[in-house]
């Protein structure tokens, strides 16, 4: 099982990014996918979450209105459009897969919000 981000980086202030987690060796289609972020010294907190069918969203509520989860099911693939970044979105991102009792995290990838 391997999931990969990708798509971090440094933005300014009011930019934007898209980040990438392609997954590997398990049926993508059955599992419910989330992205988490972690920032220095915080606990890791869920940003947003994907239906295993993408039929149902949920943000967490300092995301809302800004980030837009989606996932495309033939391309083993889920994604995180962020737009209007802050300072404070600056963190690791992680997304991660379950269902059920089965679980899987991905190494993460650094997004950084700085002038």
């Amino acid at each position: 099982v391997q999931l990969v981000e990708s798509g971090g980086g440094l933005v300014q202030p009011g930019g934007s990014l898209r980040l990438s987690c392609a997954a590997s060796a398990f049926t993508f289609s059955s599992y419910a996918m989330s992205w988490y972020r972690q920032a220095p010294g915080k606990e890791r907190e869920l940003v947003a979450a994907i239906s295993s069918g993408g039929g149902s969203t949920n943000y967490g509520d300092s995301v809302k209105g800004r980030f837009t989860i989606s996932r495309d099911n033939a391309k083993n693939t889920v994604y995180l459009q962020m737009n209007s970044l802050k300072p404070e979105d600056t963190a690791v991102y992680y997304c991660k897969a379950r269902m059920n009792r089965y679980e899987y995290w991905g190494q993460g990838t650094q997004v950084s919000v700085s002038s």
